[in-house]
């Protein structure tokens, strides 16, 4: 599977690949995070614009899945990153991790970060095994502390949240 940018059409197909794997949350007794509506086309052209978006597409070139990232703390962020259920299961949000380490570490920085849920097995656990760790509370930066109190304010602390690193 073939990783590049996002093309500025692609980006209401990217709320759609959201919105497709966040059904499997309902499942799981998470039902506000199925229904959660992905980021706005607007906020998705930003990190578009920052070169901090891009998709794995299929042989025929569309979106099957999307990583979007951001500068927090002076390292980068993975903002969302989301595989299309029909495309699960298939190291594709692996593929599309280790691009973003690479080009961070081209230039320069030296980790990745997230958020994600503690006990989602797509979540932390499945992060822990791309080679993030957790990050003790009290040592978050003030980026990730702001993103932290977004998302409690959002509601996603109802359910156990962690920050995760990976070193590059």
């Amino acid at each position: 599977m073939r990783i590049r940018p996002v093309d500025i059409d692609e980006l209401p197909l990217l709320q759609d690949i959201e919105r497709a794997a966040g059904l499997c949350f309902r499942g799981i007794g998470m039902p506000e995070i199925a229904e959660d509506e992905p980021l706005p086309v607007g906020e998705l052209a930003r990190h578009r614009r920052n070169g901090l978006a891009w998709v794995a597409v299929d042989p025929a070139d569309v979106p099957v899945a999307y990583l979007i990232a951001e500068p927090v703390d002076g390292n980068l962020h993975v903002e969302q990153v989301s595989v299309h259920p029909d495309h699960a299961r298939r190291a594709v949000g692996r593929r599309l991790l280790s691009h973003l380490a690479k080009h961070a570490a081209a230039d320069g920085i030296p980790a990745l970060t997230l958020t994600t849920f503690a006990d989602v097995p797509w979540n932390a656990p499945y992060y822990a095994r791309c080679g993030f760790h957790l990050l003790d509370d009290r040592l978050l930066g003030p980026g990730l502390r702001e993103i932290r109190r977004q998302e409690a304010l959002r509601g996603l602390d109802r359910w156990p949240r962690v920050c995760m690193r990976r070193d590059l």
